[in-house]
């Protein structure tokens, strides 16, 4: 199956190219600022937060404002890619029962322009952590590996949220609900460590976005080593995951056409 889907995206890779260039494109279409919303967003949201939140938690990290950018970044490209890759396929409808080509390019094409764009606005991580002098230390190397994680998670998820959606229209609510329920449970306004010993610790030990979040900070704002043991049961998760995404989607978008 994965063998298969490597040759479909490669013989189709022109196409895959294009539609990743439209999802780009597209968000920003018609805006002033075009891409430049890559950077503004998450500065606006970090704004906010930052206004509120040192009121409440109160001398918790001495650099906050930075502290907050390296966990919205990764969370804005986690729940960008799962709302919209969740309905690209009825959104891509028309085109479905026109032409054939391999159904998975448009779940695909989301996560692989939503990388594109949380790259872009890492160069706001970049600048937080230069004017708040921690800087960089060698630790960055794991960066790679970490987005390769997420992007394995998102994707598993969005292949089956994608194919479920045309079957179950509410789906893309219901989703959206739970994602907004599951950013109470990432620490993103605050440190996991608050919840050490307590009883909703084990929401964040099972949450892999959490993980995912938590080791984006160690490389970047504690310029440590993340928990590898942590991160490879995650890629064990995600590789298994995709797997089943991939397999639930081919199950279901044999009844695409006529549910479109």
């Amino acid at each position: 199956m994965m063998k298969e889907l490597l040759n479909n995206l490669y013989a189709y890779r022109q196409l895959l190219k294009s539609n990743v260039q439209k999802e780009i494109r597209g968000k920003y279409k018609g805006s002033f600022l075009g891409v430049l919303w890559s950077f503004v967003n998450p500065l606006l949201m970090t704004l906010v937060y930052a206004i509120v939140f040192p009121l409440i938690l109160k001398d918790t990290e001495p650099h906050y404002i930075t502290y907050l950018v390296i966990a919205i970044l990764p969370w804005n490209y986690f729940t960008t890619v799962i709302s919209q890759g969740t309905t690209t396929i009825l959104g891509n409808g028309g085109i479905l029962k026109k032409v054939y080509f391999p159904r998975e390019i448009f779940p695909i094409s989301v996560n692989l322009s939503g990388v594109i764009n949380f790259l872009i606005s890492c160069l706001v991580m970049c600048l937080f952590l230069i004017f708040s002098g921690i800087g960089f230390s060698w630790v960055i190397i794991f960066f790679p590996f970490i987005v390769l994680l997420q992007f394995i998670i998102q994707q598993a998820i969005i292949f089956i949220t994608s194919a479920v959606d045309v079957y179950v229209r509410d789906a893309e609510y219901i989703i959206n609900f739970f994602v907004s329920m599951l950013f109470y449970a990432t620490p993103i306004l605050y440190s996991a460590d608050m919840f050490a010993g307590s009883s909703i610790e084990w929401l964040i030990k099972i949450n892999p976005i959490a993980i995912i979040i938590n080791a984006y900070r160690d490389i970047f704002y504690y310029q440590t080593i993340p928990d590898m043991q942590m991160l490879g049961i995650v890629l064990l998760i995600g590789i298994l995951l995709f797997y089943i995404g991939l397999k639930v989607f081919r199950k279901l978008e044999k009844g695409f056409a006529e549910e479109l």
